[in-house]
């Protein structure tokens, strides 16, 4: 076969080739929007233009937790070290609702410096991949993930823990993690009595299943809140929206509705609001003369 009857071969060979080879990722263009959404099939961010959120001002219970998170949000947004953050603790009292409000605190102070990123707990394996991306992009990124927990099949902990800070290339500079768990140690005790039992060195078992925490500089708790603070919520609500109602009737309907639902949150709060206001044929719009 001479060089001429060669060449066309070579070319459809090498045309077949690039068809199967996976596409180049683009670059991260993060200056579409403040909110991202990240979909490891096909390696892209989402923009997302209205982030489902509520002002920090109505998030009650929680002051303690609340200026520690802003300050570390702050501190990152200004160029300044920054911790990686785990909420962890009670159901429904508002750890992803407080890192999406003080994301939209510090960008209001900041002038927008922030991107918001959400991985799903799905596609942690991919976050190397995406860390790698983002440390080529000017903007500072929160990365947020939001009820992370492992169950006893899955060892996505281990790379995480090293992506986190144990890895060789460590975390970019413009990227810090929150997350929020249910969970302390982001893992059910049986797991860790399981590893405590099965191990030969019992120890050492538990100690690699509980360090992942370990990565976070600060553990947040949320704890359930008591009937006066699940008031502040509800009225909290009802004043930002302008929703007229009679303190005592308010307070009796809110009272029963938790002790229905056997509960008392940021979340059982809201819901009640929600309810409140669709019986009395009231929107939830925000009425601007009213400021908590």
């Amino acid at each position: 076969m001479s060089d001429r009857d060669l060449e066309p071969l070579l070319r459809r060979v090498a045309e077949a080739l690039e068809r199967l080879s996976p596409p180049q990722a683009g670059r991260l263009d993060l200056d579409a929007a403040e909110g991202f959404v990240w979909h490891a099939e096909g390696e892209t961010l989402e923009a997302v233009f209205e982030i489902n959120r509520i002002d920090l001002s109505l998030l009650r219970g929680i002051d303690r937790v609340r200026d520690i998170l802003l300050e570390n949000t702050l501190r990152f947004a200004q160029g300044l070290p920054a911790n990686n953050a785990l909420l962890w603790g009670a159901r429904g009292m508002g750890k992803s609702s407080l890192i999406k409000a003080i994301h939209a605190e510090v960008n209001g102070q900041t002038k927008g410096s922030l991107a918001l990123i959400e991985i799903h707990r799905e596609e942690i394996p991919s976050l190397p991949r995406l860390l790698a991306r983002l440390g080529g992009v000017d903007r500072r990124c929160i990365m947020f993930c939001d009820d992370l927990s492992f169950d006893a099949k899955d060892t996505t902990y281990k790379s995480l823990k090293a992506v986190l800070e144990g890895g060789i290339e460590g975390r970019p500079d413009n990227v810090v993690f929150y997350a929020t768990s249910n969970r302390r140690h982001l893992m059910p005790r049986d797991m860790i009595e399981n590893e405590r039992s099965t191990a030969i060195r019992p120890a050492e078992a538990v100690e690699e299943a509980v360090s992942l925490s370990d990565r976070f500089g600060l553990w947040l708790g949320f704890h359930t809140c008591d009937q006066g603070v699940f008031l502040e919520m509800v009225e909290g609500y009802v004043h930002w929206y302008g929703i007229a109602v009679p303190p005592d009737e308010l307070h009796a309907r809110a009272i029963e509705w938790s002790v229905t639902r056997g509960a008392r949150s940021g979340r059982v709060a809201w819901q009640f609001v929600q309810d409140l206001a669709g019986r009395l044929g009231t929107t939830l719009e925000r009425a601007p003369e009213k400021k908590p």
